[in-house]
């Protein structure tokens, strides 16, 4: 199964994704802080990684362009409790492969992972 990130600026948001996920057998790293989350990436195997729009420092879209020039095969879900157009678009536009509205449910978050990883 696949290496998960989840940065989410709600740690207890974070663990609930890391629950869910790893009863599919997937492998999560749950972060909090931008900066942790972006240098894991540098040296790691992570396939994926589910960020949330609002964070403390940074905005999700920066940190998945950050992301992209670390890793540009990373795939991304974005997730955020505030939908806007202007948020989809940026996240798609910076190479996010889904973009989910919180709170999300359980089977929606399954079946959106397994389609982005199959991709």
């Amino acid at each position: 199964m696949a290496h998960i990130l989840v940065l989410d600026d709600v740690v207890d948001a974070g663990i609930l994704l890391k629950r869910i996920l790893e009863r599919k057998g997937h492998k999560v790293s749950v972060f909090s802080e931008e900066e942790e989350a972006l240098s894991f990436v540098s040296d790691s195997d992570v396939e994926l990684a589910i960020l949330d729009i609002k964070l403390k420092k940074m905005t999700g879209v920066e940190v998945l362009e950050e992301m992209k020039k670390l890793m540009p095969e990373l795939k991304v879900i974005m997730l955020t409790g505030y939908p806007t157009l202007e948020t989809a678009r940026e996240s798609l536009k910076h190479g996010a492969n889904e973009y989910c509205v919180k709170p999300i449910d359980k089977e929606e978050l399954e079946l959106k992972v397994e389609d982005v990883l199959a991709r």
